[in-house]
């Protein structure tokens, strides 16, 4: 028996209906993202705490990598079970956490209340870019992936706002940004409950090309994890984009100490920097989703993406350290979040397609695995990375992400899917 918040859907939305799920499952990305967002509040967190920078360094690594063992494991059930079975349990219980959070009065409490958040967390976004997949066939998956990319971006944004706005209101408590965190986001699950829907198992379980494809619901075996195992190619978009990913998260941890230290920026026009770089990325991800789509070509573009990152990174490098101007800083750092979208969402619809080729049952198991492996490399990114930078500077480190730009397009030759579009058949006529 189906809990009372599930709506499985026994024939393939079209239209607008799609497009709403979409944006509802998009929705569900934000939320998962926002409610354990601490970066507002984490100065004064540490504060009042007394808790030093490598503690927090200690709690986040340690929270990170059970909300990875929470990644894989929600995948694999969120397979069998369904995504909305899964899906608002862990968005609900981690928003009421959020009120836990405010209760906290020492280091200890907090490594624990964050483990709790992002065990629940972690499952819950690996199943938000599930549902993307499901309400994507493959004429929009590059842009329906890239609108999901904006989960983290918005979510990012919206704490901000409310922080900006509500600290003075409460004398810069940072509990009351854990408190009102706990209320919009139980606001915004309601609405989830509201509107969610999922598509039935068997229709999971097809290969859709465009939305007209309509499939009547009929029972299914659930697929087996080890299938996906056996596949090299699936191993090396995993390891391959987890090498992508330690520039990504060496800028989403570190960007603001980076640039304020490397180029003695003032922490403001740092966060301005950074701001605008992620408004650019926002824009391109969906334009580069939309071309990736009209062409039905994944692995050229996130080439061309790649090849961009490593050029403009190398830049990067060499300016660090120098007395640049926050202009000049501002338009390479622009231009290297501009390279990473080019690269990022085509890889992403053609790791889901090439999945999907697999076994299409197995798409949550898929996200799962891969959102397990980014964690354990973030774990050892916030146990490694201030390290080297002690011992050789920030320039150190970024030339070890720069080669993991190189591995992501070594890997890259071992995707599934064409490098060109096909051409255009034309129908010969009798006279």
């Amino acid at each position: 028996m189906k809990p009372f918040y599930v709506r499985e859907l026994t024939v393939y939305p079209v239209g607008r209906r799609r497009i709403y799920l979409l944006a509802i499952a998009v929705l569900a990305s934000l939320i998962a993202n926002f409610e354990t967002t601490i970066s507002t509040i984490l100065p004064l967190l540490m504060a009042d705490l007394d808790m030093s920078l490598q503690f927090y360094g200690v709690i986040a690594a340690v929270s990170v990598l059970v909300g990875g063992l929470s990644a894989g494991f929600g995948g694999i059930l969120s397979d069998r079970w369904g995504r909305v079975t899964i899906l608002v349990p862990t968005l609900t219980v981690t928003a009421a956490c959020n009120f836990l959070l405010a209760t906290v009065d020492t280091a200890n409490g907090l490594l624990w209340v964050r483990c709790l958040m992002l065990f629940i967390e972690g499952a819950g976004i690996t199943i938000t870019a599930s549902l993307v997949r499901d309400f994507s066939p493959r004429l929009g998956r590059a842009q329906a992936f890239a609108f999901w990319t904006w989960g983290p971006v918005g979510a990012a944004w919206l704490a901000a706002l409310i922080a900006a706005t509500t600290l003075p209101l409460f004398g810069n408590h940072w509990q009351s940004q854990a408190i009102i965190m706990g209320v919009v986001s139980l606001i915004l699950c309601a609405i989830i409950i509201w509107q969610i829907a999922e598509p039935s198992a068997a229709l999971r379980a097809q290969v859709m090309q465009a939305e007209s494809e309509l499939n009547v619901e009929e029972k299914i075996d659930p697929g087996r994890v080890r299938e996906l195992l056996r596949h090299p190619h699936l191993w090396a978009h995993v390891f391959g984009n987890t090498a992508w990913q330690i520039l990504y998260w060496t800028f989403a941890i570190f960007g603001v100490a980076i640039m304020t230290s490397g180029f003695k920026m003032e922490t403001a026009t740092a966060n301005g920097v950074v701001a605008l770089a992620i408004g650019l990325n926002a824009i391109v991800v969906v334009v580069v989703g939309r071309l990736s789509d009209g062409r039905q070509l994944r692995k050229p573009f996130t080439l061309v993406g790649v090849v961009l990152t490593i050029a403009v990174l190398a830049y990067y490098i060499s300016i660090l350290g120098t007395p640049a101007s926050p202009t000049h800083v501002a338009l390479v750092y622009g231009a290297l979040f501009v390279a990473l979208g080019i690269g990022y969402v085509p890889w992403m619809a053609n790791f889901s397609e090439d999945a999907e080729d697999v076994d299409p049952r197995l798409q949550g198991a898929a996200l799962g695995l891969w959102g397990m492996v980014v964690r354990v490399m973030i774990v050892v990114l916030l146990l490694v990375a201030p390290a080297v930078v002690k011992v050789g500077g920030w320039q150190t480190w970024l030339i070890v992400a720069l080669v993991g730009q190189v591995v992501f397009a070594g890997a890259l030759a071992a995707f599934r899917g064409p490098w060109r579009s096909p051409a255009p058949t034309v129908e010969k006529t009798t006279a």
